[in-house]
Formats: C-alpha cells, sequence, structure tokens
C-alpha cells in the first residue's frame, strides 16, 4: 500500500465523493423541479418519466426500487413547487382559507412520502446470529408476560410456549406478571412451574407492571411478550446472537404476526388474500429502520439487556407508547437495536372494529406524547438517519386531519364556487396526476407485497376521524388521556351494523352525495368550458371519495366470529388411534387449541361421536392426545375435538403447534405483489358491499343489532 493510500484515506475520498453527488444530484433536482412549463411541455415530460418507470419497474435490480423513487420525487418536488408558487390565490378570504388548509394536507402528504422512502430505501435483511456451540457462554434470561384483565384462556398458551423455548433451564426464568392478582392465575402459575409476580396496584399500566418486575428479576436479559403471543421454541436462539457478537446492542425485535384475521380483514372478507396494516411496518419498515439503527421496541416479541434498560431508567411511563418512547432512550444513550425479519411468536388480532380502532387511537396519542415531550429532532444522542425515521414513525399518526381535508375539499367549489387551487382543471391534471400516479407506481414496486394501494386508504380513512383529536391534544397536553388495554379473545356472536363507528363517515358520504347533486346543478348552469372542465374534476375527486367512504362503511359490518380457538392451518403427519385399536396414519389440514381438522390417507368412515386418540410427532417425539369426532366431512376429512387434557398433554399440543416457527414463517409475507387493477377491483366490491349493507341498516329502521347477512363461506 502506498504511502498516499490509507483506509482513513480513502473514507474521506468516499465521503467527498458522496457529498459531491449528494449536491450534484440537488442541484440537478432544483433544476428539474423548478424550470417552467407550459400545459403540453408539462405533459411531455411527464409522459416520459412514466415511460422510464414502466419499462424499470419490473425488472429484478435492487437499484431499481431507488431509481423509481427518484423519479417520484421529482414529479412529487416539482407539484408542490408549483402549488406552493402559482395555485395559492388571496381573490377571496373563503379561497385563501380552505386553500391554505388543503396545501397545508399535501405539504404533509409530501413530507410523509419522502420520509418513507428515505426509511426504505435499502432495507437490512438482517440474519440471525449463531451462538457459541458452548451452551455454558449463553446468558441468562427472564421471560416477561405481563397480564391485566386477559382470560386465562389466551394467557395459558403463552405461558406453556414460554415453558418450552430451547434454552438451558438453569439459565431461563419465565414470570407471569399478573396486574389483576388473579388466585386462579396464581394457581396456574404453581401448577405449570412458573413464577408469578404482582402488586399492590396498577401505576403506569404496562410500563409500571415490566418496571416492578424488573426490581424483582435478576436475568442478564429479559424476553416480553404480551399475554397473547405465543414464542416459538427457535426464538431465543434466533435472538440472542446479536447480543453476544455486539456489546452495544441493547435491543432486539422481531415481528408480531397475528393468526387471526383482525376487524378489517374479517368484516371485508380479505384475511390472507390482502397484507394488513401491521404487514407493511414488520414486513418492511422495520427492516428499512434497522438499515439507519432505528429498529424501535414495540411491546413484545423482543429481548433487551438488563443493563442498558436499568440506565436509562426502566421502561418509560410518561408516554402511553412506553415500547417506542423506550427505544428513543435506549438510542440517546448510545446504544443499537437490531430487528430480525422472521416471525418467531404468533398472537391474537382485535376481534372487533371499536376495540380495534381503540387500541389505534392509543398508539397515535403515544406517538404525538413522544412528539411533544422528547422530540427526536430535537436533544442530545440521536444520528441524523435515527431522527429522520424516528420523526416519521411519529408524524404517520398525524394523518388524521389531513384525510378530512382530501374527504370534503371539492365540497368547496361543488357548494360554494369556491377555487381552493387558483389554476384551470387541465393545469391541476398535468401537475398533480404525475404527482400521485408516480408516487402510487413506485409504491407498488417497493411496497407492493406488503400494503395493497388502495386497501391503505380505506383503513386510513377509517381510522382518521378518531385519531384527530387525541393526536392534536396530546400535542396541547401530552399528560391527556390513559393507557387502555386492548381486549383479546373475545366473540361477535352475531353480524352487526356499528353505526356508532360507521357515523362520522356516514356524515361525511352524505355530504359527498350532496357535493355530487351540487355539482350536477352547477354543471347545468355552466357558462364557459373552463368551469365545466373544474366542475367534472371536483365531481371525479368526490365520486373517489364516495367509493372510499363505502369501504370504509363496509368495515363497520362487524361479521361475526364464534370460534373461542382460531384455526391455523397445518401440513403435518399424524395417526388417528381408533377404540378398536386400528391408526389411521393421516395429515392434519388445521388445528387450534380446541380442536383438529385431519385427512385420511385412506378413506375409511368415522361415526361423529367416537372416542380417538390423536398421535403427534414432533422432533423424533410422539405423544396421543384424547379426542372425539364431531363431523365426518367426506370419506377421508374428519374435524376432532380435544377431550380433557392434562398438563403435559396441553403442552405437547403447543409444541408440536404453536411453538413451532415453521408455521408462522410460512404463513407470514407470503402475498403476491400488489396491482392497481386488482386492488381497485377489490376495494370496488367492498364499497358496494358498503352501500348495500348501510341500505339494509336504513331499511331496518336504524336498528344498531339490525343483522347482516354472513358473507359467502361463513359459518353458520
Amino acid at each position: 500500500m502506498s504511502k498516499s493510500s490509507t483506509p482513513r484515506g480513502d473514507a474521506i475520498l468516499a465521503r467527498l465523493a458522496l457529498l459531491a453527488l449528494a449536491v450534484g444530484g440537488a442541484v440537478l433536482l432544483a433544476f428539474v423541479v423548478t424550470v417552467p412549463m407550459e400545459i403540453g411541455q408539462q405533459f411531455l415530460f411527464s409522459a416520459v418519466v412514466f415511460l422510464i418507470a414502466l419499462c424499470l419497474r419490473n425488472r429484478e435490480n435492487r437499484l431499481i426500487p431507488l431509481v423509481l423513487m427518484g423519479l417520484s420525487l421529482v414529479m412529487s418536488t416539482r407539484y408542490m413547487y408549483w402549488r406552493l408558487t402559482d395555485t395559492m390565490g388571496m381573490s377571496s378570504f373563503v379561497d385563501l382559507t380552505l386553500g391554505l388548509g388543503l396545501v397545508a394536507a399535501e405539504v404533509y402528504s409530501f413530507v410523509v412520502l419522502v420520509l418513507g422512502y428515505f426509511q426504505v430505501a435499502w432495507p437490512l435483511h438482517r440474519k440471525p446470529m449463531p451462538l457459541p456451540e458452548d451452551q455454558s457462554l449463553w446468558p441468562s434470561v427472564d421471560v416477561l408476560i405481563p397480564t391485566y384483565n386477559e382470560p386465562l384462556s389466551v394467557v395459558r398458551t403463552t405461558v406453556l410456549a414460554a415453558t418450552v423455548l430451547d434454552w438451558p433451564a438453569d439459565k431461563l426464568n419465565i414470570y407471569l406478571l399478573d396486574d389483576g392478582r388473579r388466585d386462579e392465575f396464581r394457581a396456574f402459575c404453581e401448577e405449570v412451574g412458573v413464577q408469578y409476580i404482582t402488586r399492590t396496584n396498577n401505576n403506569h399500566a404496562k410500563a409500571g407492571n415490566i418496571n416492578a418486575a424488573l426490581k424483582k428479576t435478576s436475568g442478564e436479559y429479559v424476553a416480553i411478550f404480551d399475554c397473547d403471543h405465543m414464542p416459538t421454541r427457535s426464538f431465543l436462539q434466533m435472538s440472542m446472537g446479536w447480543f453476544l457478537h455486539d456489546e452495544k446492542m441493547a435491543v432486539v425485535q422481531t415481528p408480531h404476526y397475528f393468526f387471526s384475521a383482525d376487524p378489517f380483514e374479517r368484516n371485508l372478507g380479505n384475511f390472507g388474500r390482502v397484507p394488513n396494516e401491521g404487514e407493511l411496518f414488520y414486513g418492511l419498515l422495520q427492516d428499512g429502520n434497522d438499515q439507519w439503527n432505528a429498529t424501535f421496541f414495540c411491546g413484545s416479541c423482543a429481548v433487551i439487556k438488563r443493563a442498558p434498560l436499568e440506565e436509562v431508567g426502566g421502561v418509560a411511563i410518561e408516554t402511553v407508547t412506553e415500547d417506542a418512547h423506550t427505544a428513543i432512550r435506549l438510542h440517546r444513550a448510545g446504544y443499537r437495536s437490531a430487528y430480525i425479519p422472521v416471525p418467531q411468536a404468533a398472537g391474537l388480532a382485535t376481534e372487533s372494529l371499536s376495540a380495534h380502532v381503540g387500541q389505534r387511537i392509543r398508539w397515535a396519542r403515544g406517538m404525538a406524547q413522544i412528539l411533544r415531550v422528547d422530540n427526536p429532532m430535537f436533544g442530545k444522542g440521536l444520528s441524523f438517519v435515527q431522527r429522520l425515521c424516528y420523526t416519521n414513525a411519529m408524524l404517520h399518526f398525524f394523518y388524521g386531519l389531513p384525510r378530512i381535508i382530501f374527504l370534503t375539499a371539492p365540497l368547496a367549489f361543488l357548494f360554494f364556487g369556491a377555487h381552493v387551487i387558483h389554476a384551470s382543471a387541465l393545469m391541476i391534471l398535468a401537475y398533480a396526476l404525475p404527482h400521485i400516479v408516480m408516487a402510487n407506481l413506485t409504491n407498488l414496486r417497493v411496497q407492493g407485497k406488503h400494503r395493497h394501494l388502495l386497501w391503505n386508504e380505506v383503513y386510513e380513512t377509517t381510522l382518521a376521524w378518531y385519531i384527530l383529536r387525541p393526536t392534536l391534544m396530546a400535542v396541547i397536553n401530552p399528560k391527556l388521556g390513559k393507557f387502555n388495554v386492548t381486549a383479546k379473545g373475545g366473540l361477535v356472536q352475531r353480524s352487526y351494523f356499528d353505526a356508532q363507528i360507521a357515523r362520522p363517515y356516514l356524515l361525511l358520504l352524505l355530504l359527498n352525495l350532496a357535493g355530487v347533486i351540487a355539482g350536477i346543478v352547477r354543471m347545468v348552469m355552466a357558462q364557459t368550458s373552463g368551469e365545466v372542465n373544474t366542475i367534472w374534476l371536483n365531481l371525479g375527486w368526490t365520486v373517489y371519495n364516495m367509493i372510499m367512504l363505502g369501504a370504509v362503511i363496509a368495515t363497520s359490518s362487524e361479521q361475526r366470529q364464534i370460534r373461542r380457538a382460531h384455526r391455523v392451518p397445518l401440513n403435518m403427519r399424524a395417526v388417528l388411534h381408533l377404540p378398536d385399536g386400528q391408526a389411521l396414519p393421516c395429515r392434519t389440514l388445521n388445528f387450534s387449541t380446541g380442536g383438529m381438522a385431519i385427512r385420511l390417507d385412506q378413506a375409511q368412515p368415522v361415526q361423529p361421536g367416537t372416542r380417538v386418540e390423536v398421535e403427534l410427532a414432533h422432533r423424533q417425539r410422539s405423544q396421543r392426545l384424547p379426542a372425539e369426532v364431531r363431523h365426518d366431512r367426506d370419506d377421508q376429512g374428519i374435524s376432532i375435538q380435544f377431550g380433557e387434557l392434562s398438563l403435559e398433554q396441553e403442552r405437547w399440543l403447543v409444541t408440536s403447534t404453536f411453538a413451532r416457527a415453521d408455521i408462522w414463517v410460512k404463513l407470514w409475507g407470503r402475498h403476491d405483489r400488489d396491482t392497481f387493477l386488482r386492488s381497485t377491483t377489490d376495494v370496488l366490491k367492498a364499497s358496494m358491499r358498503g352501500f348495500h349493507r348501510l341500505g339494509q341498516f336504513v331499511f331496518a329502521g336504524g336498528r344498531k343489532d339490525a343483522p347482516t347477512p354472513p358473507r359467502t363461506g361463513d359459518s353458520a
């Protein structure tokens, strides 16, 4: 190596080259964004950019998403520059006021778009780090399972799964943290062989529960699971290696996977076909955060190193999103975090839309509280990229007001003739359409397997009204609000229309319908072609809003959920033992804590009510479980219900099913990439169902409990 070339010198040159490239790119972007164009030139420029994107979007190269993001940012930045410099008219107070509201919502959306691109520009795809072969070098771990008011039927499976974790028994302690102080939970812990911790108060909810347990435990690491999140046997072996590899590692997070349908999936009938909103966060955003050392603790399915946690004062108690707030403090203290994008636990989703909304309100309020009391853009300890990632995560929950603005903006012209954008309809299309199309095309490539475009619109619209007030109030007074526990394991006994949840969207739907009528009247009375074009533009926008609101109303049509134990697909070898001694080889089709569906290798009728035993094998071991045949669906398909299981039999059922990581790996993140046509068609169908259900509700006299017929395929 020459004296003039050193590793430090090479690093400096590399940074200077990157800086020069960034400056050059910024100058080029500024030129492209600000150059003025006539309508025809703008359309031509947009068409060229769009054709380039179409040619590149399906190429299998990791650089392609970056190119698409760059093209999208060109069109979006050009649109925002045009909006801020050419369209802010002041012809009247109404125009100015409403116009400022709309442009503020657009600026918010643009900022979130830019930060989102940065966040997922280069996902890390971190692999687990192997542990030393010598198990004496493995550290001690305390497994903490906090609970408050959840039923024992939900909690016991999680506790049993924790007892079969693949970790040296002398280095593993399991604690059930019961803030409900229930004798049946204490008795269960004694029976199953885990430790029971309670306290005399419920101060600071889940965060206080964990902090109280930290004072009574001593493991070098703590693994935290919500009481409905069942860990797989491999959880610790998959997550602990990075701690031994990196002494500054403080948190290792894994995905939250839910094997039951959330209210959106159940009410819209797309469970298993369309990714739920959690898949975007755990399938892409956390992976993107990991590249920037900005992965944050999510409250469950994670391991935290005790010493750093105690150094920052334990789990944060100042906000109701204690998990993300704790991660910020750890990062400020100079510690690192990691995300392993392989599901190592599975849990239950919320059962009703109202419970789901309540949970998201808490998340939104908590993120707004952090933005107010511990803003990541200020204070010491965080790198610039960490500040951007955390800020984007918090800004995301402020979408309530922009969504409401977008749902009502065209009504300003249709009702009052107000021009919230001072430009011709053709000029608006020339700038806005490329911005929207390129952003959607880019997100189809970047997020297509994790989030479907228009379903995300439906999801955020449903929540917009309900997170609007909590987020704004949390910024004004972060002490308002309290921690609410999300109910799990409940039932929806009958289908019904939740008019209470749907009420604000019914009002918005009526306003948009009135807007369409007003637009038609204006069309009849229009004097110029320019005015006609403007009417058509606003009518199209209004009809789109009505389609979204129809789908939102469909989400408010609660579909019955009468299974206490949710079925999970599973294909594994088993043996069905009949009372006469016959052993029938079979394969499982699905399982739950209460039963199983199997298919015999060779057709043989088995009468319902027959007492049988099903033998399940796993890792060169097998055990028989008592059961009763419930249905003989055909010559080979049989549904069985488990009988009364001993504790060891129940533990074996968990070991051979819920605690197997391969089940969740096969089910998680396996959706086809979204297409605009598929997404549009599905949302249109959902919207039509929403309008149909609304009609039923109206004709039933507006009764909240008015029954709604189950969708095709629902259990009767």
